[in-house]
């Protein structure tokens, strides 16, 4: 633990209250904005803002958690914990990551350490915790030549992990020749009954599908087994639908978005969009992908691009219409996330260290501005808890 929690003390830190420990009381009817870092030597762990989700004011509570390079994160459903994964270094991918349990501090949002184990897999890339919260997944992207796998740990009713019990290793090859050498399990996560389970694997052009065994934290492959992407696409992330029906995943490599229609444990392809502005010739990959409360609109991030792409979502067939791109007002937006309320998005800039706080409009999702920007060393994740 030593490792992951003693090393690089002293630290350059971007603003100075970032490195202040929560001492602001919490009050209902608010959120909280956790943010994950990828850099430990721009940040120390796990940051946090306080968000009033009617007038959209963001205030910082400061550092959370001390954790070495948080770069993902994940809540519980009780709102009493939350997870990180964690990679040892910034450049090395030959160690296996780590995961940390952390239990909520209902009063000022602070983090306090459960315990941790090793991911059993290099680079962990995705955490997620079953709908109904006895079990963490982890993704572990692996190394430059493959490896990913993904692995499931029990979660006790005090929060704490407990020893893995499940992993499941990957093999093959994709047709790019950089960027899929070997498997590269990249996100995971539980269907809407909480009875399956997917992974996308950007290595492979897979989404591999499993029964979901939450009691004894089981997973069985389905038939049929995965569903397959246009080669070359490379599968980063995925959501559902709110209603169920439609299931999208965001292709880092190709710039693309997927449309699968759903039925129990079953993808069927519908349609595949570009995240891209018509005629954009730079270096881009697309990152993040998230559906509207509301399920009326679906947004993706373009990392070079520097833009999140905005579609609607027609209700009945779950396919996509552009509506705008708007520039995130950053560089290479890796992760963003949207409020429970569906009235803020959070844009993280992870190469100019900042968040960018937009209004959704409810009507057409158009994104609009607040001028509100944080620094924040290299920020990789946010997630929201709310507290109503």
């Amino acid at each position: 633990m030593a490792l992951y929690l003693g090393s690089f003390l002293i630290m350059l830190a971007l603003i100075t209250w970032t490195d202040n420990p929560v001492t602001a009381p919490i009050k209902d009817g608010q959120s909280i904005v956790y943010v994950g870092t990828f850099r430990r030597e721009s940040s120390k762990g796990i940051y946090a803002w306080r968000l009033d989700t009617n007038s959209g004011r963001m205030d910082p509570l400061g550092l959370v958690a001390d954790a070495m390079r948080p770069l993902f994160i994940a809540l519980h459903p009780n709102r009493r914990f939350l997870y990180a994964v964690s990679r040892p270094t910034a450049v090395d991918r030959q160690n296996v990551g780590v995961v940390f349990a952390y239990g909520i501090d209902s009063k000022t949002a602070g983090l306090t350490m459960l315990n941790s184990f090793p991911t059993r897999g290099i680079d962990p890339a995705y955490v997620a915790v079953d709908r109904a919260g006895r079990n963490l997944l982890v993704a572990n992207f692996g190394s430059n030549k493959g490896d990913g796998c993904v692995t499931v740990f029990p979660i006790k009713k005090d929060g704490s992990l407990a020893e893995a019990s499940d992993f499941i290793q990957y093999s093959g090859v994709g047709v790019h020749p950089q960027r899929q050498q070997g498997p590269h399990s990249h996100a995971i996560n539980v269907s809407p009954d909480n009875r399956f389970v997917f992974v996308a694997d950007l290595g492979l052009d897979k989404i591999f599908v499993y029964h979901f065994d939450a009691e004894q934290g089981k997973l069985r492959p389905n038939d049929p087994a995965s569903a397959t992407l246009k080669p070359g696409a490379g599968p980063r992330q995925f959501v559902f639908h709110p209603s169920g029906k439609f299931f999208y995943v965001v292709n880092e490599i190709q710039s693309t978005v997927t449309t699968f229609t759903y039925a129990t444990g079953s993808l069927k392809e519908v349609q595949t969009v570009s995240t891209l502005r018509q005629g954009f010739t730079g270096n881009s990959t697309a990152a993040t992908v998230q559906v509207h409360p509301s399920g009326r609109f679906l947004y993706a991030s373009n990392r070079g691009a520097d833009d999140i792409a905005v579609y609607s979502i027609d209700p009945t067939t779950g396919t996509l219409t552009l509506v705008e791109f708007v520039s995130t007002q950053g560089k290479t937006p890796g992760n963003f996330g949207i409020d429970p309320s569906g009235s803020w998005l959070i844009v993280a800039n992870q190469s100019s260290d900042s968040l960018v706080l937009f209004s959704i409009d409810p009507e057409t999702g158009r994104l609009h501005a607040t001028g509100q920007t944080f620094q924040i060393g290299t920020p990789s994740c946010v997630r929201f808890l709310p507290l109503h």
